[in-house]
């Protein structure tokens, strides 16, 4: 089984990059998709084989998650029952017959950090809505997660320990979520490899290589001897994210 999650920053501009080259030449099972600024009446792509969920942020052309997915799930649900949470278009969760996918967007704490108060409501939340699946079934979630985890994860991390996504404390919250029982699937096949999932759109950052590693796939530990491989497709365009990947055997 290949899952394939993308912070498009748009997928409308997104499909006008080669995006849809891109997910026939990838052929995967499941697509996750982040920061969509579509709704379903605007959405375009509709490929033959996949069904398509979508939850759209209330704000027109902000935020927004996809799922296209050739499986049928079992049940799908948006958001996390928060309703502090729920207006922003971030979260879709779908369960299958193996275990739960959550497809999510993390909101950004932003410049002066203004959200960063916000975010770690969020993390609490969340992390409180991912123990009640867990009791059901493992869970994997993947997306833009807006937080570089460790220094390996970002290209300047002296100059950015206030900066948003590399504060302490949003590490140390992504830190107490993996101590549940998670695996950065990214880091267990490649423990010391410096790479990077976006790239500001500043100062050639991404010719440069000045990148931050922010996209994740995060898999429950009852499903470590499913997962078989994670990639980061570093060399694909369209965005400032690019593309990652999990493999597993089901």
């Amino acid at each position: 089984m290949k899952l394939i999650s993308w912070n498009v920053a748009g997928l409308r501009a997104c499909l006008k990059k080669g995006f849809a080259d891109f997910f026939t030449r990838i052929n995967a099972d499941i697509v996750c998709l982040e920061e969509t600024k579509v709704t379903m009446e605007e959405l375009e792509f509709k490929p033959e084989g996949y069904e398509i969920y979508l939850n759209p942020a209330e704000k027109k052309g902000y935020s927004g998650v996809a799922v296209y997915t050739r499986i049928h799930p079992l049940n799908v649900s948006y958001g996390m029952g928060v309703e502090e949470h729920d207006h922003e278009g971030r979260m879709i969760t779908l369960e299958f017959a193996e275990f739960f996918l959550i497809a999510m967007y993390v909101p950004n704490s932003k410049r002066e950090l203004v959200r960063l108060d916000y975010r770690m409501e969020w993390e609490k939340d969340f992390r409180e809505y991912l123990q009640k699946l867990e009791k059901q079934k493992p869970v994997i979630f993947c997306g833009d997660l807006n937080v570089a985890h460790k220094e390996i994860d970002i290209a300047n991390p002296k100059s950015n320990l206030r900066s948003a996504g590399f504060t302490i404390e949003e590490r140390t919250e992504f830190s107490k979520t993996l101590e549940l029982g998670y695996i950065d699937s990214y880091r267990y096949f490649n423990p010391e490899k410096v790479i990077y999932s976006w790239w500001s759109y500043l100062g050639s950052a991404r010719e440069k290589n000045i990148g931050w590693r922010i996209d994740y796939f995060v898999v429950s530990k009852k499903l470590e001897k499913n997962m078989k491989d994670a990639k980061i497709l570093n060399g694909i365009y369209g965005s400032d994210h690019c593309p990652i990947e999990l493999d597993l055997e089901i």
